[in-house]
């Protein structure tokens, strides 16, 4: 199944539960970040199953949001790429990477 068509098939499922049009993006931000914090303890726990699930549970308040909002998801992905693809930086010692001023 392509990316689209699985996008598709959460906006139906959303819709189908009143999601959307009823839920706000705040309130779907809200869920997101609920969803952020248990991949952080899955990540800990190490816990590959946990964390695909928190992914996947966070992409689809992504969705959300973007349906709400009448915006693009896949156009957010091109946007920020567009940003970064030519930054430089290095990375830390922590494992992240810290863009150039």
């Amino acid at each position: 199944m392509s990316y689209a068509e699985v996008e598709m098939k959460v906006i139906q499922w959303s819709e189908a539960r009143k999601i959307i049009p009823n839920s706000t993006p705040i309130a779907q931000w809200k869920k997101a970040a609920e969803e952020l914090d248990e991949l952080r303890d899955a990540l800990v726990k190490e816990d590959r199953a946990e964390a695909i699930d928190a992914v996947g549970d966070t992409v689809v308040c992504l969705i959300n949001i973007c349906a709400l909002m009448d915006i693009n998801l896949v156009d957010c992905l091109k946007s920020a790429y567009e940003e970064i693809k030519d930054r430089k930086g290095t990375m830390n010692a922590e494992g992240i990477f810290v863009k150039e001023v």
